[in-house]
């Protein structure tokens, strides 16, 4: 089921409620499922991470820290970079495999980061929750407390994905939007409007054009 058009408008209606960062080089902690159910998704990934680094190619810029877990407890945080095609290589030397999730772990390396060097924002993608939720919620209010908001992609309809996304989402004051396998476009619009908030904040953000503009951008992707 891909997103509805009510979702999408709720998404942008939430991400405009996220505190504006500072103007200067941003960073974006972009943390992928990359289970066995996660490939097709990982596949698409690789390809929309060079259009995030388009879209912030102006003053300013953005690092972007590629995060992912896999298999029986494989936790990888990759350098932070700022070379697309560097990105793009060390997402494609990673092939999916089952195991599951460790959302709690992301949330978890997101804290340490931004208690050392500020993180403008996190981009978490993954389909699936098997973890006890109130762990999750902690760790999430302590980055709402560091003004780090999580922009939570759900694949799919799994329930408890929907129920702890949104809270991660919400106790953070990021926003949170479901996409399937026909929302490819959807999913890289929105990634690309996270990542230049990520690089510029609110300001940047209008470098895209009025919400209505990446409204209708949406709709025809549909």
């Amino acid at each position: 089921m891909q997103s509805t058009m009510t979702e999408v408008v709720e998404f942008l209606r939430q991400a405009a409620r996220v505190p504006a960062v500072a103007a200067v080089r941003g960073r974006l902690i972009f943390a992928l499922d990359a289970t066995a159910s996660r490939q097709p998704t990982w596949d698409r990934a690789c390809q929309l991470q060079g259009e995030m680094f388009a879209a912030v190619a102006e003053p300013g810029g953005l690092a972007i820290q590629l995060v992912w877990y896999r298999g029986y407890g494989e936790f990888k945080a990759e350098p932070w970079l700022i070379d697309s095609a560097e990105l793009q290589r060390r997402m494609t030397a990673v092939h999916c495999c089952g195991g599951l999730t460790q959302v709690g772990r992301v949330l978890q390396h997101a804290l340490q980061e931004t208690r050392r060097q500020r993180v403008n924002a996190l981009a978490l993608v993954g389909d699936c929750l098997e973890e006890p939720v109130d762990p999750l919620c902690h760790f999430a209010g302590e980055l709402g407390l560091l003004g780090v908001p999580v922009f939570a992609f759900q694949e799919g309809n799994d329930l408890k994905a929907t129920q702890g996304f949104q809270e991660i989402a919400r106790l953070t004051h990021g926003a949170y939007c479901r996409f399937d396998a026909g929302s490819a476009r959807q999913l890289r619009e929105l990634l690309r409007a996270v990542a230049v908030y990520a690089a510029g904040g609110h300001q940047a953000l209008a470098t895209l054009g009025q919400q209505r503009e990446l409204l209708c951008q949406l709709t025809r992707s549909k």
